[in-house]
């Protein structure tokens, strides 16, 4: 008789959904949080060295699109970062790679490349065509991704005519493609010694923190 009040019964399948499909129900009316545990959504930065974080002790916690994440993370929205920079990639090497990136769904895409064009004197015009071809691919297989552009400039010393025309490319590309313009990515850290490495040209990991408020002001409405 004992043995039969304590005998374990046996759970049929119907019995554990029946038990579990009130809780299922709960969870489906709270997507937040199902959404702080898992993330379903992703940011893409696409750029050079200086989204890569060259020269930094720890690009994966120091450079900005990292920076980016953790602050996403303390606002408790649902996005995953991925730092697609490349050090030493031109608008003609992102082009060639751009399809190996789009190979997952993204959701917001950062394109921060021109600067090696600038630093070569590549063309201006080449280098637009280049981030259109990008931006026309991201848009194919991710027609409701939210599109950056992150502006450059140059220094006076590659000729007045030559930084004009360079500065004027990012914000015609993001007019043209409806994408949100940061004006400058390096703004208040360019030309700074103090923030910069010692080549002058990549930030530290205090002018990456600048360069992450900056991108941060203008991708924090979007999200």
């Amino acid at each position: 008789m004992l043995n039969g009040l304590f005998a374990p019964r046996t759970v049929t399948r119907r019995a554990i959904i029946a038990r579990a499909l009130p809780l299922l129900v709960w969870l489906a009316c709270f997507p937040s949080l199902r959404a702080a545990d898992a993330p379903d959504r992703t940011i893409v930065f696409f750029g050079d060295s200086l989204t890569a974080g060259y020269g930094l002790d720890d690009p994966a916690t120091d450079a900005y699109p990292a920076r980016i994440q953790k602050k996403i993370d303390d606002a408790r929205l649902p996005y995953r970062v991925v730092n697609a920079g490349l050090s030493g990639e031109t608008t003609a090497g992102g082009l060639r790679r751009i399809d190996w990136i789009l190979r997952q769904p993204i959701d917001v895409f950062v394109l921060a490349l021109g600067a090696n064009d600038g630093l070569r004197g590549i063309e201006p015009a080449v280098s637009r065509a280049n981030l259109q071809a990008v931006l026309d691919r991201v848009r194919a297989k991710n027609p409701a991704a939210k599109l950056v552009v992150a502006g450059m400039m140059m220094p006076a010393s590659m000729g007045a005519d030559y930084a004009r025309d360079f500065a004027a490319i990012f914000p015609a590309v993001a007019e043209k493609n409806r994408a949100t313009l940061i004006p400058f990515l390096l703004e208040n850290v360019a030309a700074h010694p103090d923030l910069n490495q010692a080549d002058g040209i990549h930030p530290t990991a205090e002018g990456h923190a600048i360069v992450a408020e900056t991108v941060w002001k203008t991708l924090r409405p979007l999200l």
